[in-house]
């Protein structure tokens, strides 16, 4: 009796259960026919606009050599001053100068400008700085904008082969100490030297050999990566050719890799078939840091389409092309591939004593109204490039934005020229995303720099309760 009334009672539990799956699957495909009310809420979220930071700009200084003491190989002196053009928007507050203490050189007082918000609008500044020197060791012009301390930066220029000599300037004009990462770039891929972390205390600049992390490279590439503070990067490089100076420039950093890069203003003053003709007056340097690609390298004139060139990059390998034998003029160089690069143009007046040479650096994206320093020197030039599509109309006042005003047309892909006076403040506004620098070209002097946006107003955040 017991075992047939457990068997009976397995056999209930068997036939309940197997009615409550078939439930289950009925209830659920009717569930799944019959529509159900749709509830759709837009997450709450808050736009606030963060308090705008003073703004702060740090110049390199002056030109440097370094073993002019025989006792001392790796001293580094001064060999000329600089003079630096710095001012903020018409109307806004006066930025307030100030220097850099450079450990173990003397004479050496980097300038450093700052300037308080107003209310909830950051201010506009703007610097440059310009050097010249004519010295047995060291002979040329260099230009460069005075630029805001960034947490991350590309210096793509100089070289450690026999002849060249460059210095890494760093700057930290905050309050903490600054604690910078570099990796190397070159013939055999990404490495970290042996002096590539170090610290720069505050309101500093250091200076650092480019022999001492990176050795016979034709082509480095530095990726500089800081910690506790913002650094400002810059690279003095320069060339000796059988004991003739043949060059200085002073060439500001790269902010982020991107896969568009252009090139405003790029000064041939080197005729083609001219004697040293066999080296290149005009070179691009690119680097596609993590992904390999092909660079599509264009240079025009105006908006005509001189030369075009594909080149293969492999990740983390820098490459050099020869931009070939152009006429004398002004070029703008434009790169575009599917992976973010980084790059810089080199051109030189020659190969003779006297001659002196150029590092271009990628200008950024200009959309909103910027300011522009002119620092001293021969003969500056505004170059404005517009993007492909129509063309733009800039407005280029004088006097911080308090002056007169003129209208520049940029055509659709092309580049526009207008002189600009030494030691002047412009305000540039333009209705579409354009591109500028500042260029120098003379006997023996050579320059170029970038327009940087003027940050005028911290962009707002969108903050999700």
């Amino acid at each position: 009796m017991t075992t047939t009334r457990f068997r009976w009672a397995t056999s209930a539990r068997l036939a309940g259960g197997t009615l409550a799956a078939v439930a289950l699957v009925a209830g659920t495909v009717t569930a799944a026919a019959v529509t159900w009310p749709v509830h759709d809420r837009t997450p709450v979220s808050v736009v606030a606009t963060p308090a705008p930071s003073e703004s702060v700009v740090a110049c390199p200084g002056g030109l440097l050599a370094i073993g002019r003491d025989a006792t001392l190989a790796g001293s580094v002196s001064v060999v000329a001053d600089a003079t630096t053009t710095a001012g903020t928007a018409a109307g806004q507050t006066e930025a307030t100068p100030g220097v850099l203490a450079v450990p173990g050189i003397e004479g050496s007082a980097p300038a450093v400008f700052t300037a308080p918000p107003a209310g909830d609008t950051r201010t506009d500044l703007a610097a440059a700085s310009s050097a010249s020197a004519a010295a047995e060791d060291l002979s040329g012009f260099a230009a460069a904008s005075c630029a805001p301390p960034l947490l991350e930066s590309w210096i793509v220029s100089g070289s450690t082969t026999t002849g060249s000599s460059g210095l890494l300037l760093l700057a930290n004009p905050g309050t903490v100490p600054a604690t910078v990462q570099i990796t190397a770039y070159g013939a055999t891929g990404a490495q970290t030297p042996p002096a590539g972390q170090l610290i720069v205390a505050p309101g500093t600049q250091r200076v650092l050999p480019l022999a001492g992390l990176v050795r016979d490279e034709q082509s480095p590439v530095l990726h500089l990566v800081s910690t506790g503070a913002p650094v400002q990067a810059l690279l003095q490089a320069s060339i000796t050719r059988t004991l003739l100076a043949g060059g200085v420039d002073q060439v500001g950093a790269v902010i982020v890799p991107d896969t568009e890069l252009v090139f405003p203003g790029v000064a041939v003053t080197a005729p083609p078939g001219v004697e040293g003709a066999s080296d290149p007056t005009a070179i691009v340097r690119l680097l596609a840091p993590s992904t390999s690609t092909t660079a599509t390298v264009t240079v025009r004139s105006g908006d005509r389409e001189v030369a075009t060139r594909e080149v293969p990059l492999e990740a983390g390998l820098p490459l050099e092309l020869d931009l070939g034998a152009l006429a004398i003029g002004q070029y703008s160089v434009h790169v575009t591939a599917d992976a973010a690069v980084v790059g810089g143009v080199w051109a030189t007046t020659g190969f003779g004593e006297g001659d002196d040479f150029a590092w271009h650096m990628p200008a950024p994206r200009l959309e909103g109204p910027a300011l522009v320093a002119v620092a001293a020197g021969p003969s500056p030039v505004l170059t404005l490039a517009s993007p492909a599509g129509e063309a733009v109309t800039v407005t280029l006042t004088a006097d911080a934005g308090a002056g007169p005003a003129q209208q520049i047309v940029v055509p659709a892909g092309g580049t526009a020229r207008v002189e600009v006076s030494e030691g002047a403040l412009y305000r540039l506004e333009a209705p579409e995303p354009i591109r500028a620098a500042v260029g120098y070209a003379g006997e023996g002097a050579l320059a170029a720099y970038p327009v940087w946006p003027a940050d005028a107003a911290a962009s707002p955040l969108v903050v999700h309760p």
